[in-house]
């Protein structure tokens, strides 16, 4: 049964809508519901370090539904709207449809979203639909079959990722966004192809900038193909006209193609930090909140959620970490690595 954070208590706590040092304020929450993956992508889990072997959490780690919905209660009533569900591959989460009813039931949830790889949507996504998730990113880094395999570590086809996509359309999601991960020498020459594919269907291609998320990924540097050189391909093959941002903090840069044949996004963190409006907060499957996608440690939420903590005792801990946030680590990444400062949480724990 749902549970709401009593507003006369946030309210009497000054906490309603938290503030960090930058004056940034919370309204997403990120939930990665499991930390396991069926992909093995390098610049996220590589085989070499995540084997079959590899021990992730447990059952009675992770967060069971009824303490992501309260965790979630709790950030709703210190100002959170949007809710995106993420992994590891979060339709590997039993019942992970049951989990959205919960979270479409709690009052001042505006949008419910959810990243996918999209493998199992021929099978859940109509169940996704009906539970209430509004939207849906599906993780597609290349249409050519060789590089997908090479990509996903040799866990995945590029056709199951399509007829994900399919599935998902015969369920009644529009405008789904595909992320594109790239990294020059592997598929930087295949983002045409990719464009290509989905202009004018109402789907929206993104493409990110590789990034040094996590501390196992090998990155470097000269692998980052830099948003603005996409932009000036794609733009040499059909022209592009910039786009305002539809809120702010919005992190893709926005573009629509001069023919009207729907629009592209770029997500520059690495050439184009946008740390200065990011209001993003990420809850790990085991219940640590992370501030920063790049953040070294997190706070336990779980120990007091299972000791026993009330709903304004939760939402107090939320914000008290909150307005102690000084996160700009794409801003400062030159600096830091410069000092060694480079070990990261792991994306497949927190999500992208």
């Amino acid at each position: 049964m749902s549970r709401s954070i009593p507003i006369e208590l946030v309210s009497a706590s000054g906490a309603a809508t938290p503030r960090d040092t930058l004056a940034r304020p919370l309204r997403d929450l990120r939930i990665s519901v499991i930390d396991r993956c069926n992909f093995r992508c390098p610049y996220c889990m590589p085989e070499d370090q995540y084997a079959q072997d590899y021990e992730f959490l447990s059952k009675d780690q992770r967060l069971r539904f009824e303490e992501i919905e309260r965790l979630a209660h709790a950030f709703v009533a210190l100002g959170v709207r949007k809710l995106r569900l993420t992994g590891g591959e979060p339709l590997l989460r039993r019942d992970l449809p049951h989990l959205i009813e919960q979270l479409a039931r709690i009052p001042g949830v505006e949008d419910i979203a959810m990243t996918t790889n999209a493998v199992l949507l021929p099978k859940f996504a109509q169940a996704l639909r009906d539970a209430g998730l509004h939207r849906l990113t599906v993780s597609l880094d290349t249409l050519d079959a060789e590089t997908f395999r090479q990509m996903s570590g040799g866990r995945g086809e590029v056709a199951e990722v399509l007829d994900g996509i399919a599935a998902a359309e015969r369920a009644g999601f529009s405008k789904i966004k595909l992320n594109c991960v790239v990294m020059r020498g592997v598929n930087d020459g295949q983002v045409v192809d990719l464009v290509e594919r989905f202009r004018g269907t109402g789907h929206i291609v993104r493409f990110i900038e590789y990034m040094d998320v996590g501390t196992v990924n090998q990155w470097r540097g000269e692998s980052v193909v830099s948003s603005a050189e996409l932009i000036a391909r794609i733009g040499a093959r059909w022209p592009l006209e910039s786009l305002q941002p539809n809120y702010r903090g919005e992190v893709a840069e926005r573009y629509r193609f001069s023919d009207g044949a729907g629009e592209v996004g770029f997500i520059s963190s690495v050439s184009q930090p946008f740390c200065g409006d990011c209001s993003r907060a990420r809850l790990s499957a085991d219940g640590k909140l992370y501030t920063c996608l790049f953040a070294r440690t997190g706070h336990d939420l779980r120990a007091p959620l299972r000791a026993g903590a009330n709903d304004a005792e939760l939402a107090g801990l939320i914000a008290a970490r909150w307005t102690q946030r000084t996160d700009r680590y794409s801003e400062q990444r030159a600096e830091l690595r410069a000092r060694g400062e480079q070990k990261h949480v792991e994306m497949f724990a927190v999500g992208g």
